[in-house]
């Protein structure tokens, strides 16, 4: 979430304050583990390139001993934070993505192709190691080791800008996930989408839809299945 500005006269909101409320527990914060879901080119022209953290399946609202979809971390910090900070700035342009090439351009449409079949490629492999931590080790704001690590480290970054970090929260709502009480919480947040057009929220799908890599990592030998697909 970009919180605009740190002036409330400009619509934003200060610093001291985002942070109060990140370090006071309101907003709760799960190990963060995701999975890369897709590689695209945004309508930019020329484009964007983007990896994509989408939910690959719905949620199951219903069962509640069921798996939740990778990614659902992004979205249950997402739906708080929107709920929580309300100030004019804050906004979240094209959720659950990473910029990765800005104005990418292809000499020929086969070039395309290969770039995007190699990309596909590369994402296979990677859901089959499964959802992976934002960091590989436990690392602070200043890129030091944390002073007290513990063994959920993938938290919340606070950037003032794309350069520089100034603040870490570590996960403070913690595995396992399958409890009762855990799992309502986390419900709870996902019944909901933020509308990026409309400006307001929308009941969140409940119907499952899956995709290739999906399929592949519920069948016995996930790499057989993705060779035949």
């Amino acid at each position: 979430m970009r919180i605009g500005t740190y002036n409330p006269a400009w619509g934003g909101i200060e610093e001291k304050e985002i942070v109060d409320v990140m370090r006071s527990g309101k907003i709760l914060i799960p190990q963060i583990e995701v999975l890369p879901t897709a590689v695209v080119a945004n309508p930019d022209k020329p484009p964007e390139l983007e990896i994509r953290f989408d939910m690959p399946t719905a949620v199951d609202f219903n069962d509640m001993k069921a798996p939740l979809p990778h990614n659902w971390q992004l979205r249950f910090i997402h739906n708080q934070l929107f709920k929580h900070f309300q100030n004019p700035s804050r906004f979240c342009p094209g959720a659950f993505h990473s910029t990765i090439v800005r104005k990418a351009e292809f000499r020929s449409e086969k070039h395309r192709e290969a770039y995007f079949a190699k990309c596909a490629a590369v994402l296979q492999r990677w859901a089959i190691d499964g959802p992976k931590s934002l960091n590989n080790g436990p690392w602070d704001a200043d890129g030091e080791p944390l002073k007290n690590p513990t063994e959920h480290n993938s938290g919340i970054y606070l950037f003032t800008d794309r350069t520089k970090v100034t603040h870490f929260f570590a996960p403070n709502f913690l595995p396992p996930y399958d409890t009762e009480d855990k799992r309502q919480i986390i419900l709870s947040f996902l019944a909901e989408e933020w509308d990026e057009k409309t400006l307001s929220w929308k009941k969140a799908p409940e119907k499952s839809f899956s995709t290739k890599i999906m399929e592949a990592l519920d069948c016995g030998n996930p790499i057989e299945k993705l060779m035949a697909s």
